[in-house]
């Protein structure tokens, strides 16, 4: 591993804690930013030479409040001192954050970040993508990607959203029990959504981003402050599911090996414990809620010895259930695989026509109908979808992914006439 990339896996996963911890300081997202990046900067210049610090974190924490003491005091030259009163009672600023590193309380800092983006005084969308990228440091293009919208909106959308914060004056403080209570299913949907870029990352190399270590620490700690959450259970329990799947994802070639031609021996067995365990726990409350469904259904595949033994009867109804609970095209076009499975594609196909417009953008309806057509040996129409899924590829491996289905199509259409070019 090279020097600059040890040096922005270790800025990455510090972020989280900087950043909570900088905005607790500052109360200004831009100033806790600016300082942010400051030390970043500090941290390129230095660490190559000295090497990395006993704890990142705390290290960038130090320099980033340093910096932004200094852009303070600079801006406070051109303004009146405050009354001699205020000025008396300073604390031992200093001792303060010795003590807090020392105690490791900053560590919660994150927690406490992720409430304040997701206050109600800003709308959902908004709250998910400012946590996004102040909290974990998604460019605005990944979070643009997570939300298929353009990068041009999503910009705007933080903007506002930051512009919303400092003019209404959000406390940055830890909420109460029942503001805690009454945004805990937006965290937990921005938790998610943090572990999905790095899961989706679609290189091997990228794969185990701390995008996907990170969220399932978040999810972990939200679990701890709401033990008897059935909905956490089920999304922490989801994530590591999903992120036990990681050894056997990409095959030597770095090529992307789909859920039913894995390796099940490569599963983190360790991961899928811990997490049917929440599950089962999960069940018994019997309020069923999005990421319960999905974390049942990610475990009836972690129980299936093979691909043959997956029960996609259960899976298709649950897809139907969190269909009613959740409707999305995106919940219609994963049903449509376990569709696929019990009754064929062209039940399937049927399935999801009716989402052409609405999914265009997303590469994986492309993918899957291009899969289907092809199975009912509609080649013309299956190259047309595979060629739009390669063109809204993000990544090298989702690409070759879909050339492999059409170099497979090709020889099945050598025998006969070959299907002609769209």
């Amino acid at each position: 591993m090279t020097d600059l990339a040890w040096i922005d896996l270790a800025l990455t996963s510090a972020r989280p804690q900087a950043m909570g911890a900088l905005l607790r300081y500052f109360r200004d997202l831009d100033m806790a930013e600016e300082a942010f990046q400051e030390a970043c900067l500090r941290a390129l210049r230095t660490w190559p030479d000295k090497g990395p610090p006993r704890d990142p974190a705390a290290w960038l924490i130090f320099v980033g409040r340093n910096s932004g003491i200094d852009q303070v005091r600079k801006r406070a030259k051109t303004q009146p001192l405050p009354p001699e009163e205020v000025l008396s009672d300073l604390e031992d600023t200093e001792s303060d954050l010795a003590d807090r590193l020392d105690g490791a309380h900053y560590r919660d800092d994150i927690l406490r970040l992720l409430f304040v983006c997701c206050h109600p005084d800003l709308p959902a969308t908004q709250q998910i993508a400012l946590a996004l990228r102040i909290v974990s440091g998604l460019s605005v293009r990944q979070i643009a990607r997570a939300f298929l919208v353009s990068e041009a909106a999503m910009e705007q959308r933080i903007t506002r959203a930051k512009a919303k914060v400092g003019a209404a004056g959000i406390p940055f403080e830890t909420p109460d029990a029942v503001a805690r209570a009454e945004r805990l299913g937006l965290v937990a949907a921005m938790i998610y959504l943090v572990f999905n870029e790095g899961y989706s990352a679609g290189v091997p190399e990228k794969a185990d981003t701390p995008f996907c270590t990170e969220a399932i620490r978040l999810a972990r700690l939200l679990l701890k402050l709401f033990p008897a959450e059935p909905e956490i259970m089920g999304l922490t329990a989801l994530l590591l599911i999903q992120h036990s799947r990681l050894a056997a994802r990409f095959d030597e070639d770095g090529q992307i090996v789909l859920l039913e031609d894995q390796d099940r021996s490569l599963w983190d067995r360790a991961l899928i414990d811990e997490a049917l365990v929440l599950i089962d726990k999960a069940l018994r409350h019997r309020a069923p809620g999005p990421f319960q469904i999905q974390a049942a259904i990610a475990a009836l595949h972690a129980r299936a010895a093979t691909a043959a033994e997956t029960d996609w009867l259960q899976i298709d109804l649950l897809y139907q259930t969190l269909e009613r609970i959740q409707p999305s095209p995106v919940v219609r076009l994963n049903r449509a695989v376990a569709v696929s499975k019990r009754e064929g594609p062209e039940a399937a196909l049927a399935l999801i026509e009716p989402l052409a417009e609405k999914l265009d953008g997303y590469f994986y309806f492309h993918g899957l109908r291009g899969g289907l057509l092809k199975q009912l040996g509609r080649y013309a129409e299956a190259h047309q979808a595979f060629d739009r899924a390669i063109a809204l590829a993000t990544t090298s491996a989702e690409a070759a992914h879909i050339r492999q289905h059409l170099d497979s199509m090709q020889r099945e259409a050598a025998g006969g006439a070959m299907f002609p070019a769209p």
